[in-house]
C-alpha cells in the first residue's frame, strides 16, 4: 500500500486494500484486525493461517489508508483508518508500568503473568507514529510515540538495535529493559528496520537525533569491514557474518542521517549492483530484500520523504497542492 502510494498508484492501492480488507480482516476492520499469515495451508485452501496480527502491519495499513485521503481526497480509506486505529488501540495497546501506553507487537502472545513484556523495535517507525498522534491527538498516539522512543534508545546497548528485547516490570511505576527471554539479545533481521526507520525519520522531528545517537554501533560495524554484520550481541557489542544487500540498501538512509555520505554511497552501490544481478536472471533475491530496497533506495532516490508531523512528502505531489487533514 505504501508505495503504491509513493508511486501515486491509485488503481494498485485500491486492489491491495481491497484484497486485504476481504481476506485478511473479514472486510470488516471495525471489528477485526488484519491477520497476520495467509497461504495455502495443508487441505490445499488458500485462507488465513494464524488470526492473530502483527501491530506494525496494522500501523502501516492505517499510516498508508490516511494519507491517501489526504493526498487523494478518498473518504472511505480515512473511515478505515479510524476503524483500525480504534481496533489497535483496544487489542494492541498496554499501558506498561514506567512506559506509559505502549504498542505490542500483536494481540497475543507479549504480555506475560510474570510482569514481562515483549517488544519489537522494528515496529514503531517514528514518523507512522506521528501520523497517527496528528491524526487522533487526543487518544493515546503521542504517549506511544515518547514509549516507543524510550525502546529505541534504551532497549538496544553498544549503539545496536536488538531484534526483541524484553521489559520487566519492578513496580506500579517502574521497569527495565533486559534481553528477550525467548529471543536473547541478537539484533539481526528485524532490528535492521531500526536503522532504516531512523534513517527516514525527519531531521526536524525532535527524536531524530537522539534515536540516531544511540545507534552508532551499526556505523562502526559497517565502516570496520565495508559491509553490515548479519547478527549483533547488544550485551557484548560483537558482530558475525555479513548482511544481505537487502541490509545495505536499508542502511543508506542511515548513513545519510548520520552525516556519512561515503557509507551510504558504499552500501548504495552494493544494492544496486545486487538488484542488477536478479535483473540479468541470476539468482532472485528474496522478498525482504526487495522491501528493504524500496525504502532504502526510493528514499536515496528522494521518491519520498516525511515531514516532521509523518505526513508523507512523495515526489509527485507539491505541498501545496496537499489538504491539510
Amino acid at each position: 500500500l505504501f508505495f503504491a502510494l509513493v508511486a501515486n498508484d491509485r488503481e494498485r492501492f485500491a486492489h491491495i486494500w481491497r484484497w486485504s480488507r476481504e481476506n485478511l480482516a473479514g472486510n470488516d476492520p471495525h471489528t477485526l484486525l488484519p491477520a497476520w499469515l495467509w497461504g495455502q495451508g495443508k487441505d490445499g485452501q488458500w485462507k488465513v493461517q494464524d488470526a492473530n496480527s502483527a501491530s506494525d502491519a496494522d500501523i502501516w495499513f492505517a499510516y498508508a489508508l490516511l494519507e491517501a485521503d489526504r493526498l487523494w481526497g478518498q473518504a472511505d480509506y480515512r473511515a478505515d483508518a479510524l476503524a483500525l486505529l480504534g481496533q489497535i488501540e483496544t487489542q494492541e495497546v498496554v499501558a506498561v508500568p514506567g512506559l506509559g501506553p505502549t504498542l505490542m507487537p500483536g494481540p497475543v502472545g507479549f504480555v506475560h503473568p510474570d510482569h514481562l513484556w515483549r517488544l519489537n523495535p522494528s515496529y514503531v517507525p517514528i514518523p507512522v507514529l506521528r501520523r497517527l498522534a496528528k491524526a487522533q491527538p487526543d487518544g493515546p498516539w503521542p504517549q506511544i510515540v515518547e514509549s516507543s522512543a524510550k525502546l529505541l534508545i534504551e532497549g538496544g546497548g553498544h549503539g545496536f538495535a536488538a531484534d526483541w528485547v524484553g521489559y520487566r516490570g519492578t513496580s506500579q511505576t517502574s521497569g527495565l529493559f533486559i534481553p528477550d527471554p525467548f529471543k536473547g539479545d541478537i539484533g539481526s533481521y528485524d532490528a535492521i528496520r531500526v536503522y532504516l526507520w531512523a534513517g527516514i525519520t525527519a531531521p526536524a522531528d525532535p527524536l531524530a537525533k537522539p534515536i540516531l545517537d544511540a545507534l552508532r554501533g551499526m556505523a562502526r560495524a559497517t565502516a570496520a569491514k565495508g559491509l553490515p554484520p548479519e547478527k549483533v550481541s547488544v550485551t557484548t557489542g560483537g558482530t558475525e557474518g555479513t548482511g544481505p544487500f537487502g541490509f545495505s540498501a536499508a542502511l543508506v538512509p542511515y548513513f545519510q542521517a548520520s552525516s556519512e555520505p561515503w557509507l551510504a554511497e558504499q552500501q548504495q552501490r552494493r544494492a544496486l549492483a545486487a538488484l542488477d544481478t536478479a535483473v540479468q536472471g541470476r539468482p532472485v533475491p528474496v522478498y525482504y530484500d526487495y522491501m528493504l530496497s524500496l525504502f532504502g533506495l526510493g528514499w536515496a532516490e528522494q521518491r519520498y520523504r516525511f515531514a516532521a508531523d509523518g505526513q508523507l512528502e512523495p515526489s509527485w505531489e507539491s505541498a501545496c497542492s496537499v489538504k491539510a487533514t
